[in-house]
């Protein structure tokens, strides 16, 4: 591939609060070692996937201090910083890896100012452009939980708040908080259990960004995708990606990957347009 050409500008942009990123974005979680745990099997491979996300046209990175923990967003200091000025980095805090296995969630007020600062010395950073609530916690209101990070955002160490893992209700509780930018759910083609938080970022404009877009493959393999796919000359996960920007204007994908040909083929699915046809049969 051409490295002057950078076929992720295809997908358009889209603004986040004040912020226009374009409308395909990288998700940085497969920089760490198996089970999003540790350090990678190659460390220098993975700073050369992040700038070679920067060549082809990726300006939104979404990464999160559990990944790894930490890890992720070290590797991404390390290969980018100092940043350009096009790059927008996304953040998360509220769940921590006591082992390999595990995703707590801590949305105590003492535990996310803890976070945001270890975000901010690993990032490199003296603010962030988009910090996410990774989930609520049963544990703590969900307001205290809001209201802390509205109170960083005060302080100017956040530029814009997001949400992760939330219901419309929350969406709605969060929004009578602070000013609410982003919302990242799980949602591919084949989970769509929150089309209706979906439908309440359109209505507010806010943007939607999909973790697990891809479905960790399953919706790969189906012969929906394998038809459409055939037809367009695409591969699935092509299609799979092309499906997420055709169903809202405000969804911003982010497909992740450890591999640059992956990465190189997931950048390829901004110019890719389904018609009606095609995306009425993907259901």
């Amino acid at each position: 591939m051409n490295r002057a050409i950078k076929p992720a500008v295809a997908a358009g942009t889209l603004r986040i609060g004040d912020l226009t990123v374009n409308r395909l974005a990288f998700g940085a979680m497969r920089l760490t070692g198996p089970g999003i745990w540790g350090e990678p099997k190659d460390r220098a491979g993975a700073r050369r996937l992040l700038a070679r996300a920067l060549e082809l046209g990726y300006t939104f990175f979404d990464t999160a201090d559990s990944y790894g923990p930490g890890v992720s967003e070290i590797i991404i200091a390390e290969a980018l910083h100092p940043y350009p000025k096009e790059l927008v980095i996304a953040t998360k805090g509220g769940l921590v890896r006591p082992a390999r296995s595990r995703w707590d969630t801590d949305g105590r007020p003492e535990h996310l100012r803890l976070a945001l600062e270890g975000s901010l010395k690993r990032l490199r950073l003296e603010c962030i452009d988009l910090y996410q609530f990774h989930a609520p916690d049963e544990h703590v209101p969900f307001a205290e939980s809001v209201g802390t990070l509205a109170e960083l955002q005060r302080a100017g160490k956040i530029r814009h708040l997001g949400l992760s893992n939330v219901s419309v209700r929350q969406l709605d509780e969060a929004r009578r908080i602070a000013p609410i930018v982003s919302v990242q759910n799980r949602y591919n083609l084949e989970d769509r259990s929150s089309d209706d938080v979906l439908t309440a970022c359109e209505k507010a404009g806010i943007v939607f960004i999909p973790w697990y877009p891809l479905g960790a493959g399953q919706a790969l393999g189906s012969a929906k995708v394998e038809r459409v796919a055939t037809k367009l000359g695409a591969t699935p996960a092509q299609v799979t990606i092309a499906w997420l920007l055709a169903r809202s204007p405000v969804i911003l994908p982010i497909p992740g990957t450890s591999s640059i040909a992956h990465l190189e083929e997931n950048a390829e699915a901004a110019a890719l347009k389904l018609a009606p046809d095609d995306f009425a049969a993907l259901g």
